[in-house]
């Protein structure tokens, strides 16, 4: 028999950013960029770092405490569709990230990983963003299948200070 994972909480959060009426993703308005014009601090959106053509947000409903998503301003569904500066900052945020949580939580490993497409697991597949995230060996347990419940330790709000403190400082 097929199951199915039910995630109907996350529909708060998206709708949260749509526009007047209630559409909640058409051409030109992913959430990311919905949450880019909503002119609400960094504070409140968890925006982490901020760099010339693109920026670092954290997964509101994380996989574990530190879960980020890294990813250009213009929204662009394909790699293939990065500017040349775009793609290369994309790529140096993701290695700030890396570096970023290995400081702020010393993990024993890492998810690095874009999906492409809807069908590859794009949740917002309008808007290209790659994971970063922790893990540790045991990270998942019995909870999450039992009682539909995960366990994290830790507010989006502490999970954001902890990464910007340890982000990696670069030169002008």
């Amino acid at each position: 028999m097929l199951e199915r994972l039910w995630a109907g909480w996350r529909t708060t959060y998206v709708q949260g950013f749509a526009p007047e009426g209630g559409h909640v993703q058409g051409p030109g308005e992913s959430l990311f960029t919905r949450i880019l014009a909503s002119g609400l601090p960094d504070d409140e959106t968890h925006i982490v770092h901020r760099g010339a053509t693109t920026f670092v947000i954290l997964n509101a409903y994380p996989y574990s405490p530190g879960h980020v998503l890294v990813l250009p301003y213009r929204e662009v569904a394909d790699l293939e569709s990065l500017h040349a500066d775009e793609q290369a900052e994309l790529w140096t945020n993701v290695r700030d990230a890396v570096a970023a949580i290995k400081s702020a939580y010393a993990p024993q490993g890492l998810n690095v990983g874009i999906n492409l497409g809807a069908p590859a697991g794009g949740s917002v597949s309008q808007h290209l963003h790659v994971h970063v995230l922790p893990r540790w060996s045991g990270d998942t347990n019995f909870t999450v299948v039992t009682a539909n419940t995960k366990v994290l330790s830790e507010p989006l709000e502490a999970t954001a200070r902890r990464i910007r403190a340890a982000w990696p400082a670069r030169g002008s």
